[in-house]
């Protein structure tokens, strides 16, 4: 059974698997050399991996510089309701998003991670060509080959610097700490610039993009009105965006404890179903087709439900475990930054955690979903905002399709 601060929230789940026994001082991230220990439960429960200690060396992660871009579309709800049957009421009361901003047609998701990383590097105090790798997160890749990594480096003027794409969706930028810490303290890189960013319109069921962009003065025919209706519980989760951190090594002195503290990280594939979009791939012949257009296959499935239960069980057992495993408990924590899917589940999060709002900061309400530009978004904001001070211990916490979860601990 799960223990967390809150128990009796989780009688509504089938949590049988214990937590697996860990001895003392055992840290770090589930790695592919992990002996694995499966029951034959696709449920929400605890775990089944051991993890491999996490070496103390001389070089820790610090995070240099932060910045984020939206593009200038805001979209609100009643704008949402004019191409579908919702209401400004209806979405709130169920995901608490208020706004997002959408791209317009023929922007690339690497287009928007360009201003959220020089603004990341201005804050930082370099130039781009003191960055000696990126990492650049996303599930909205600018093609299906080479993806989006490439064409970010060409836009930023970094030639030949090695950039790696990478696919693990809403968790996609906490992986993206755990390798850039990697790199990092194994000495193999100095400054990483650490990109999360999407583009969600290739995936949105409407045409009408005038109308929500533009704010078009028109009607939205009877047909394709009711036609985006059928996905309004999904699409009006998401919105466009892009952040930024500037990671970088600095020897361990008079502040040790400043930096990147841990990472932990999981995949459960028997729950890849409950987020998943259901065209394009190997899987297919053709790859794609109009037919995956035209029955609405590309637009992405959620399992809202099952997702909710999942997403409140799993993110307040990776917060307890990677604090407990550093001597830590949640009353350490002076801020928590979740992946903002849906402000109602990082409501239930935070109050299985035992949080005071202080420690919580959501910017959902303003930009929705922004899949894995979310964290460093919210972190940034929450920076400006001065909840981030030195000193201060942060927890970036995130699941996502896959489903792949994590959490970091991070000192400022």
């Amino acid at each position: 059974m799960w223990r967390g601060n809150r128990r009796e929230d989780a009688i509504v789940l089938d949590l049988q698997g214990e937590r697996p026994a860990r001895a003392a001082g055992r840290r770090g991230a589930c790695s592919g050399t992990a002996h694995r220990r499966r029951s034959d439960s696709s449920g929400p429960g605890a775990p089944r991996c051991t993890v491999a200690p996490r070496r103390t060396i001389a070089m820790r992660t610090v995070i240099r510089g932060t910045g984020m871009y939206v593009p200038p579309h805001p979209v609100d709800n009643h704008r949402m309701a004019r191409v579908m049957d919702t209401s400004h009421e209806w979405i709130v009361q169920r995901t608490g998003i208020v706004t997002r901003h959408f791209a317009p047609p023929g922007t690339a998701t690497s287009d928007l991670a360009v201003p959220a990383a020089r603004a990341a590097l201005d804050d930082a105090g370099l130039e781009p060509d003191a960055v000696d790798y990126v990492v650049f997160a996303t599930m909205t890749p600018d093609y299906y080959f080479p993806g989006s990594a490439p064409y970010f480096q060409r836009k930023l003027g970094l030639r030949d610097v090695p950039c790696l794409d990478i696919r693990q969706q809403c968790a996609g930028f906490i992986y993206g700490l755990q390798l850039a810490d990697a790199l990092i303290r194994s000495g193999q890189r100095r400054n990483v610039l650490l990109v999360g960013a999407e583009v969600h319109g290739g995936f949105m069921p409407w045409k009408c993009w005038d109308v929500l962009i533009d704010g078009a003065d028109r009607e939205v025919p009877a047909e394709e009105y009711e036609w985006n209706t059928r996905f309004r519980d999904r699409t009006v989760l998401f919105g466009d965006g892009a952040g930024a951190f500037v990671l970088a090594g600095e020897p361990r002195g008079e502040k040790d404890d400043r930096g990147l503290i841990d990472v932990l990280v999981y995949t459960r594939g028997e729950l890849a179903e409950k987020l998943h979009t259901p065209a394009g791939g190997s899987a297919f012949r053709p790859y794609f087709s109009a037919d995956m257009e035209r029955t609405g296959a590309i637009v992405p499935i959620v399992e809202g439900r099952e997702v909710y239960k999942i997403a409140v069980t799993l993110m307040p057992q990776i917060v307890e475990e990677i604090l407990a495993r550093n001597g830590m408990t949640t009353a350490d924590l002076d801020l928590v930054v979740m992946h903002q899917a849906n402000l109602r589940i990082n409501e239930a999060v935070q109050r299985r955690l035992g949080l005071p709002d202080e420690k919580v900061f959501n910017n959902i309400q303003r930009y929705g979903n922004t899949t894995a530009a979310t964290i460093p978004m919210a972190f940034h904001e929450a920076r400006q905002a001065g909840l981030a001070k030195p000193g201060d211990l942060v927890c970036f916490v995130g699941l996502g399709s896959g489903l792949n979860w994590g959490a970091v601990l991070y000192r400022c």
